[in-house]
């Protein structure tokens, strides 16, 4: 594993400040109405898996009703957890209307900026996966580990949902290898464009 370099971490935090600080009152806005839709709280902290294998708390604005996560039947084993993961059923009973709407526009995963700027996570990286998953990796995905997750990726740019779970492996070890702060930058174009036609999002 290889240190950050500092320009790149500079550029990461700077355009988080910018996008957090820009985009202040639609952030509101959704904070309001995440409020009005369903009892529980704006943000959503769940444990997953980063840079040299250490956990952190990612932040997610709430989807889903308070608790939701902590109901019986959530699948645990990785073959279930991957299916359930990136092809989950398309009218999920636990999630709120307006969670609908944010992950329909990915916009559930803008306080990830906030992750980017404590450190944890990068604009451009592997999706970081909680440890229950991590727990049961073939040894090779464990290499996904060895830069920062990040809010965007390879993986998110060629299909996102639409991928299997090792399709999406391979695109993650395939960045890993290959990374550039070039590539990052045309990742962040089309994650632009992925978005834009919510491709693969649920």
């Amino acid at each position: 594993m290889s240190p950050e370099p500092l320009s790149t971490r500079i550029f990461d935090v700077v355009s988080a400040v910018l996008m957090l600080v820009i985009f202040s009152p639609v952030l509101a806005l959704v904070a309001l109405l995440i409020k009005l839709d369903s009892a529980g709280p704006v943000l959503f902290r769940q444990t997953r898996i980063g840079y040299g294998n250490r956990p952190f708390k990612v932040y997610k604005f709430r989807t889903m009703k308070k608790g939701a996560e902590k109901e019986p039947g959530i699948p645990q084993r990785v073959e279930d957890i991957a299916s359930f993961v990136f092809s989950p059923p398309k009218r999920d009973h636990r999630v709120t209307p307006i969670g609908q709407v944010l992950r329909s526009t990915s916009m559930d995963e803008w306080p990830n900026f906030l992750n980017v700027i404590k450190g944890d996570m990068r604009l451009v990286g592997p999706r970081p996966d909680e440890p229950e998953l991590v727990a049961q990796y073939l040894p090779l995905y464990h290499l996904r580990h060895f830069v920062k997750p990040g809010i965007t990726g390879l993986a998110q740019v060629k299909g996102r949902s639409n991928l299997t779970y090792h399709q999406m492996m391979k695109y993650d070890l395939h960045y890993v290898k290959h990374h550039s702060f070039r590539r990052d930058l045309a990742i962040l174009a089309m994650t632009l464009l992925v978005v834009a036609k919510r491709e693969g999002a649920r």
